[in-house]
């Protein structure tokens, strides 16, 4: 079985201090697996996420990476560490152009010349698209293309963790299918994946194990498997889809 990468631990988190949104959450995140966060709106699955990244102060509880307590990192440094964050809202600056949106994700290294065009360069192979137009305003491109500099941005610091939030909200279909073939590329190359979805069928195909939150808490997990046709699992999602 994959290691741990990225835990949280009986995680309560509250917003304005007395809102709770996440009471006593547990989620593990393996080494090269897809893990998939789904349940009903407003269940808390976004900011599973934003808690996982820092944005939001812990109540109760820890979060674990590679075996050190990050509970207290500040995002910056849990970047720095190796975690991504991919937002479902358009997290682009629409009036520079794609190059200097990616160099805005090269900011850690920002110092060493050679590093910023050698992962710029890699960001431009596995997306053409992005080369072709990266004199371009990122506002004079479709969704789907800033999506692509969004993930580019986010592998600029060769993560081993990679957070993604609604990656295909807003999307065609087409695009959508290439976006869930590059999260499942992601895993086979080693990356850990955090994925929250609504489309809970695509959601379920490429993940290896999948947590349903409801309310804020646990509602149940398990593999790909224990939510084939015919289980509770399956049973459970089918009632509040």
């Amino acid at each position: 079985m994959s290691e741990t990468v990225l835990a949280i631990e009986d995680v309560t988190v509250a917003y304005h201090g007395d809102i709770t949104i996440l009471n006593n959450v547990n989620v593990s995140a393996r080494k090269g697996q897809v893990t998939g966060i789904i349940g009903p709106n407003g269940a808390g699955k976004s900011t599973v996420l934003k808690t996982m990244f820092g944005f939001l102060p812990l109540r109760t509880g820890r979060i674990i990476l590679q075996g050190r307590d990050i509970s207290r990192q500040p995002p910056h440094e849990r970047a720095s560490g190796g975690v991504a964050y991919v937002p479902q809202n358009r997290s682009l600056f629409g009036e520079l152009s794609v190059e200097d949106n990616l160099l805005l994700g090269c900011w850690p290294f920002r110092h060493d010349k050679e590093k910023v065009r050698t992962r710029i360069e890699s960001v431009y192979d596995r997306f053409p698209i992005l080369k072709d137009k990266r004199r371009d305003p990122v506002s004079s491109m479709s969704g789907g293309q800033q999506r692509f500099v969004e993930f580019g941005r986010a592998l600029l610091i060769e993560p081993s963790v990679i957070l993604l939030d609604e990656p295909t909200a807003m999307l065609a279909p087409k695009i959508s299918k290439e976006i869930y073939q590059l999260v499942r590329g992601f895993a086979d190359e080693g990356m850990t994946v955090v994925l929250v979805d609504q489309n809970v069928r695509r959601c379920a195909e490429i993940s290896d194990y999948l947590y349903i939150l409801e309310l804020g808490r646990n509602k149940a997990e398990g593999s790909r498997p224990d939510f084939a046709e015919g289980s509770g699992l399956r049973d459970m999602v089918a009632a509040w889809m």
